[in-house]
């Protein structure tokens, strides 16, 4: 006996059981020794999450990157392909420091109270109790990844990988200890790299400062700053050689105001004569072009801002910050140098400016540049195989816009800053002996003695910049640096990589790179970058702005497919999603909407199978399908071509390059919605179902329900990528499955044959009932109320089709269809000609109340007259024409063209009708 589905869908009920059940058959897990690389028989298909924080909870970002992902490889795991999605979290430095160091802040505590080794057994145990909650609230959205490869950037395993990569960069020279101008965070007491130190437009000051010139106190050059607290390291002031304002002035020196102490002008080519007075302030140890200066020229490099943002005098800054302003912050110490320097005289002029000032990624606090010793990596050699491959082809970004972006930041690409000043990550594999002195000792092991002297070592105190065991995400995972891994060999390279753009930099870039450094060729062949997640203001969606939608407040109101059809249709190649986090019910609308008109769809099918199974359609005669079968089989193969399309081809074709052809082709997603959607809502249900009715009853029931149940599989199939949870529940209910069959590993539909005469003719059939459908409308005849109609073919098949089909066509318009030549008794009707010729004539008299609707008809005629005359009038006011803007004038003639062809169509009606 078949069970009857319920009369409303229920995803709190059924989804959470569906998705156990999947884990509990291992539907998404992927084996190795099934793929082509290790001698199986599928080709694999691997995607790598972009991990989240460990300590984060889902939020509408996540819910569209995670749901863009499982769409494709849901889609590729139907393909055949042995599909791998491999989950996990990063143990995120900064971002889970500030959790830790803000509890302990409650309690009234530092870092430094606990000291090194307890603070870090503390994160470790808060990531241990409350890490990873972020993964199990993926399942609610439905997402498949492999949970038995579930990874951590700081597991034993890959911590492993980090410390292998760290030694075979230095090993390789590309590793290296700098002393140079870095981004520091005073909030979060560590450097940032040129990425994490991000820049936002701020309106602030120029401040115009005169430096007398020594010996000559009637001169003054003039330098224009926006961080006057930073002269107090002052060394030089440059000018270009070729300035011959300056010329005589260069090797001489300058008084440098508040402090009092002497600084040559120098002669640079940093210094552009074009922009102010051609004169520059240089601080080498508080700025990056500064610094730079100084190196060419020998300069001295004094600290005069500490590691927290305060005023205080670092090496070689004697008696430069003053008694009032050591200890103040950068920024009360810039208004008191301000004041000082009107005070004295010195302060020419100040002018409103708006300019770029970087911050933290992490905290928002104003990035201060500071000289430091920090370990880099060498970037240039590894952007140079990461730029080949994308000019090659064999990697693509899409959409295509994001490929210069790629192309501009690895061509300009600097050294990366890779140490920071926290406690929690990887600590840096180096080793130093105080004892001896000797070279510090880079080691995959841990190091306990100096290889020299035998002496103590300690390690150095930086840990790694957290996107450095990011960038080794698709190899560390797969058990790299173990190069017999079964799991490297048959899964690596990956195949797509799907993320935000504003992590093209900080990741998406950089393991390109390790994947060329590490492994010989790169990570992935394709980057997927979608867009942002905003409100209706078009403001980035975010919990500090309060804008944000919780995802599981979502699926708990209606469903994690609801979501995920309405995320993924609203989401254009490289477009944002729009959304209401005031109206959840308005936002979500499209999804709810079409989950509820499929499982009606599928409650209407049950209910008409019977208890038996419905035939397979391939032991259906084919001479036994009506127009209707033959037509929604085809639109079912277009359907099938369509999404085909949209998807694209999952790999390159060419040894491993895009071809032109390929290059920016599909991953469409919300083009393979709205094509799976057209074809169960708009053809099969609107259409297909409602023609089986009659049929379902009768002498060829069986195959009505053979191709009924067919399409609906096929419909169930094209949606599963999109909407898993109600598509794997009505695929489950309309066939007898065995326990372990499953819709989230059946086949994807392949297409069948090419659409036949009799599809075509079923146009002509839908055709006609659309003509009397609208005739109903526009004589706004009652829905329930039968009509009389007569149809005609333009030539003796059209008329055998419309004929035949005269049954069918009176059922879906609910009209008593009869052959006919259009000419009818002369009486009052309404005609409509089909794009062939052929025609239909439905006769009004006895239908509506033609006094009525004539009077009513001539009504809207006279309106439509005083409509135009207004129109008319004002178009022949030469003033108005000539003065008007011109996007008016024309509004006013297409107004007048629109209004004038209806008159027409009213005034045809009135004479079909009324005689006149």
């Amino acid at each position: 006996m078949r069970a009857d589905l319920a009369p409303q869908y229920d995803p709190s009920r059924l989804d959470a059981a569906q998705y156990a059940r999947w884990k509990a058959a291992g539907v998404f897990t992927a084996h190795a020794d099934r793929t082509t690389r290790l001698g199986g028989s599928r080709v694999p298909f691997v995607m790598v999450i972009p991990p989240p924080n460990v300590t984060a909870v889902l939020h509408m970002g996540h819910g569209l990157n995670d749901t863009v992902q499982d769409v494709i490889v849901r889609w590729r795991r139907m393909a055949g392909d042995e599909a791998l999605w491999v989950p996990g979290t990063d143990h995120a430095g900064i971002a889970t420091q500030n959790v830790i160091e803000r509890q302990l802040a409650q309690e009234g505590l530092t870092r430094f109270d606990l000291g090194r080794d307890a603070f870090v057994d503390r994160t470790t145990k808060f990531v241990a109790e409350t890490g990873g909650v972020i993964l199990e609230q993926l399942e609610a959205i439905g997402a498949s990844c492999d949970w038995t490869r579930t990874a951590y950037t700081f597991s034993p395993e890959l911590s492993r990988a980090v410390r292998e990569a760290f030694v075979r960069l230095y090993e390789a020279g590309l590793i290296y200890k700098g002393h140079r101008v870095i981004h520091w965070c005073p909030r979060c007491l560590t450097s940032l790299s040129d990425e994490e130190a991000e820049f936002a437009d701020e309106r602030g000051e120029l401040y115009q400062i005169a430096y007398p010139v020594a010996g000559s106190p009637s001169r003054s050059l003039v330098v224009a700053t926006t961080r006057p607290e930073t002269m107090l390291g002052d060394v030089a002031v440059a000018v270009h050689p070729d300035d011959d304002r300056y010329r005589d002035l260069v090797g001489r020196r300058v008084v440098l105001p508040i402090v009092g102490i002497e600084i040559p002008v120098i002669a640079d080519p940093y210094a552009d004569p074009a922009f102010g007075t051609g004169v520059v302030k240089i601080t080498p140890a508080h700025d990056a072009n500064d610094f730079e200066v100084g190196v060419r020229h020998g300069l001295p490099m004094p600290v005069v801002i500490d590691e927290v943002g305060a005023m205080r005098e670092g090496p070689d800054a004697h008696g430069r910050v003053s008694e009032s302003l050591r200890g103040l912050d950068r920024f009360d110490a810039r208004a008191r140098i301000v004041a000082l320097l009107r005070a004295s005289g010195q302060l020419v002029n100040v002018e409103p400016h708006q300019h770029a000032v970087r911050h933290c990624y992490r905290c928002d606090t104003v990035v201060e540049p500071r000289l430091s010793d920090q370990w880099f990596v060498r970037m240039a050699p590894l952007a140079k195989p990461a730029l080949e491959a994308l000019r090659a082809g064999r990697l693509r970004v899409l959409p295509e816009r994001w490929e210069a972006v790629y192309v501009n930041w690895m061509e300009n690409i600097r050294d990366w800053n890779i140490s920071r000043q926290l406690w929690w990550g990887h600590r840096i594999p180096v080793w130093y002996c105080d004892a001896c002195g000797g070279e510090p000792i880079v080691s995959r092991d841990e190091v306990t003695a100096c290889v020299q002297c035998g002496g103590a070592v300690r390690q150095d105190d930086d840990v790694l910049d957290t996107w450095f065991s990011s960038w080794l995400w698709p190899l560390s995972t797969l058990g790299w640096p173990d190069e017999n891994a079964r799991d490297l060999t048959a899964f690596y390279p990956t195949d797509v990589l799907v993320t935000a753009p504003e992590i093209l930099f900080f990741w998406v870039a950089r393991m390109v790179m390790a994947g060329h450094f590490f492994m010989g060729r790169e990570p992935f062949h394709t980057v997927y970058l979608h867009g942002t997640v905003r409100d209706m203001r078009h403001v980035k969606m975010s919990k500090s702005l309060g804008n944000g939608i919780d995802p599981l407040d979502v699926v708990r109101l209606y469903g994690a497919d609801a979501l995920r059809y309405t995320v993924i249709a609203g989401l254009g190649l490289g477009t944002d999603v729009m959304l209401d986090p005031t109206n959840l019910e308005q936002s979500f609308a499209p999804g709810r909407n079409f989950v509820t008109k499929l499982w009606n769809i599928g409650r209407f099918i049950l209910q008409n199978l019977g208890d038996a199974p419905a035939p397979a359609l391939a032991d259906i005669d084919p001479a036994r399908l009506t127009r209707a079968d033959a037509w929604i089989l085809a639109r079912l193969d277009a359907a099938i071509a369509e999404c085909d399309s949209a998807l694209g081809p999952a790999r390159p074709t060419h040894d491993g390059r895009w071809t032109s052809g390929e290059l920016y082709a599909g991953l469409r997603l919300s083009e393979l919605v709205e094509s799976a959607r057209r074809f169960a809502w708009s053809e099969l249900a609107d259409w297909y179902v409602e023609s089986t009715k009659p049929r379902l009853g009768g002498p060829d029931a069986d195959v009505a329900r053979a191709v009924l149940v067919h399409a609906f599989d096929a419909a169930l199939r094209l949606l599963h990528p999109v909407v898993p949870f109600i598509t794997e529940t009505l695929w489950q209910a309309i066939a007898p499955r065995a326990a372990d069959e499953f819709l989230a590993r059946a086949a994807w539909p392949k297409r069948r044959a090419p659409e036949g005469d009799a599809a075509r003719e079923f146009e002509l059939v839908r055709e006609a009932v659309g003509a009397i459908r609208q005739i109903r409308a526009e004589y706004n005849i009652a829905p329930g109320a039968r009509v009389a109609a007569l149809v005609g073919g333009a030539e003796q098949r059209a008329g055998r089709v419309l004929a035949d089909e005269a049954p069918l066509i009176g059922h879906l318009a609910r009209a008593d269809v009869s052959p006919g030549d259009g000419t009818g008794d002369g009486g009052a009707a309404a005609h409509a000609v089909l794009s062939d010729g052929s025609h239909v004539r439905v006769p009004l008299a006895g239908t509506i109340d033609l006094g009525k609707e004539c009077g009513r008809l001539r009504g809207e005629l006279e309106q439509l007259a005083t409509l135009r005359a207004g129109i008319e009038q004002r178009l022949r006011n030469e003033r108005f024409v000539t003065r008007a803007k011109p996007e008016v004038v024309a509004g006013e003639r297409r107004r007048l063209e629109e209004l004038t062809t209806r008159a027409a169509q009213l005034t045809a009606k009135v004479q079909t009708l009324c005689g006149g």
